[in-house]
């Protein structure tokens, strides 16, 4: 295994170039979106879990010298969350096309279902693990940068303390150490007290409305995609039912993580400063919701007919045509997939 670590962080460049031709050629084998064809997807799942793989290896590249570690019990917070998100978004696709391969059109949202509840449960756990920083691309990517800071006045380095008497006790102990050391007239790198992990409670007693707001939304965020498969079960894949509810929650998670973060909004709480990626992470979301014209009902009413009028236009132009009528072709088995078309 240590080997294959090796060989990875030594050839990144050319093991990425590798998966993305490899996951390219899947998108044009046989039958790649037949019902009963379960080796396409099975091939496709399995790069790109090797593909997470690969990239965590390369995320977690040691820097400096490995000392070992001895380590008694399991600790949750070693568990690689965004390897495991990633890992259950491709097992999902298998499990879609194989349960309904097995049991039909409306016997697979069952299965769905239960997959979504899965990776629910393991973005929160994560959510939690993290700080309740931000889900980057679901929880896809590691997010270790500031995370949500707080914008109210003082030094950045007194609004990582705890507040209230805890608070001022450290800061005063640190203040103390700072000139003791310069008193005695030598100088010894002190320890840094790593921040304190902000808590549930911090966040939404601390942080006033805009925290609270912060956590509803990112937690409606990641029940959205339950939500929706729920309603679909319920109601079927046709209803505009669970369409307009998923949208709706969709702008809900959207509105509220942005009304917490927005810089016009100070009377109740603080609102929060967003990193980049964090930034980023917001854009997408409105980004994706471009995905609800690909998902049934809306589709099939509106889309399709679209799709094969352009098709149908640009049919006699030379080499324009083949390109259209696999883009559209690809769009249409596309439309067939939850998985790909689920945003979550």
């Amino acid at each position: 295994m240590e080997a294959y670590k090796l060989f990875v962080r030594t050839n990144r460049e050319f093991v990425q170039n590798l998966e993305s031709l490899a996951n390219a050629i899947t998108w044009f084998l046989p039958e790649r979106f037949s019902n009963s064809e379960i080796g396409p997807e099975a091939v496709y799942a399995f790069l790109g879990m090797v593909s997470a793989v690969n990239q965590h290896i390369v995320d977690t590249t040691p820097q400096g010298p490995v000392l070992p570690r001895h380590q008694e019990g399991f600790d949750i917070s070693q568990v690689p969350w965004s390897l495991l998100v990633s890992i259950l978004k491709d097992a999902e696709a298998v499990v879609e096309v194989a349960s309904q391969h097995l049991f039909g059109q409306e016997g697979k949202w069952g299965f769905i279902a239960a997959m979504e509840a899965i990776k629910a449960l393991v973005r929160l756990v994560a959510f939690k693990e993290s700080g309740f920083k931000m889900l980057l691309q679901g929880g896809e990517v590691v997010n270790d940068g500031k995370g949500l800071t707080a914008s109210a006045e003082g030094s950045s380095q007194d609004s990582q303390l705890p507040r209230g008497l805890e608070g001022r006790a450290v800061n005063a102990l640190n203040k103390f150490g700072q000139n003791a050391k310069y008193n005695l007239g030598t100088y010894r790198p002190a320890p840094v007290m790593p921040a304190p992990k902000p808590t549930f409670s911090s966040i939404w007693h601390e942080r006033g409305l805009h925290g609270r707001l912060y956590l509803i939304g990112e937690v409606v965020h990641v029940l959205r995609p339950v939500i929706y498969v729920l309603f679909i079960r319920k109601c079927g894949i046709k209803s505009w039912t669970p369409w307009l509810v998923s949208l709706a929650v969709d702008l809900t998670g959207i509105t509220l993580v942005s009304h917490a973060t927005s810089e016009g909004s100070k009377r109740r709480g603080r609102p929060y400063q967003l990193s980049e990626s964090e930034k980023d992470e917001l854009k997408r979301r409105k980004n994706i919701l471009a995905l609800y014209i690909l998902r049934d009902p809306f589709f099939t009413r509106y889309t399709r007919s679209r799709l094969e009028r352009v098709d149908k236009v640009l049919s006699p132009v030379p080499i324009v045509s083949f390109f259209t009528s696999k883009l559209v072709e690809l769009l249409i088995g596309i439309q067939t997939r939850y998985t790909y078309t689920a945003g979550s």
